[in-house]
């Protein structure tokens, strides 16, 4: 029995947790972001952690296994919205924060909902914010090697995402 669960938790499948090494390219070669000099990342496999097109063709491969993915923005990080860009008033903002363009910052409503902006341009009359993901609009090509898989512990399972050492809540 432990041999065919050992068979079983080498290939990528809803509620295993995965390692992988990766390198993230644009379309004009540029590296957005890598694995490469750090540990490979870890997630929980079918639960939304990764954007929607890799997790797709992640399913099924096996340890050891190497693939080139292309993502359309529909499966990454969807389509530039140019009605998401908007100048907010510079007093909004505690006076001693210091906004520089690309600066990401995080935003709430007053309904308590937080939404993830990046700051494009700062003027006289207010901070020009983008609420698109930067990745937004862009094809995004990744090398991926899938470096460990084992089942999740229930724990993870409960927490919806996979545990390294010393986590906590």
């Amino acid at each position: 029995m432990a041999e065919n669960q050992n068979a079983e938790s080498k290939k990528v499948e809803k509620d295993s947790v995965v390692s992988l090494d990766y390198t993230l390219t644009l379309d004009d070669g540029q590296v957005v972001d890598s694995s490469q000099g750090r540990e490979p990342l870890d997630y929980l496999h079918g639960h939304g952690q990764l954007i929607a097109g890799l997790e797709k063709e992640l399913q099924g491969m096996e340890v050891g296994e190497e693939k080139e993915v292309t993502v359309a923005p529909g499966e990454g990080y969807g389509e530039r919205d140019p009605n998401a860009v908007e100048v907010v008033p510079l007093d909004i903002f505690p006076a001693d924060m210091e906004l520089t363009p690309g600066m990401g910052i995080q935003l709430q409503d007053g309904s308590g909902q937080v939404f993830q902006a990046y700051v494009v341009e700062v003027r006289p009359d207010g901070v020009v914010l983008d609420f698109n993901h930067p990745l937004a609009g862009q094809t995004l090509h990744f090398n991926v090697k899938v470096v460990g898989v084992r089942p999740a512990t229930e724990e993870e399972l409960a927490h919806g995402h996979a545990h390294s050492g010393g986590h906590e809540h």
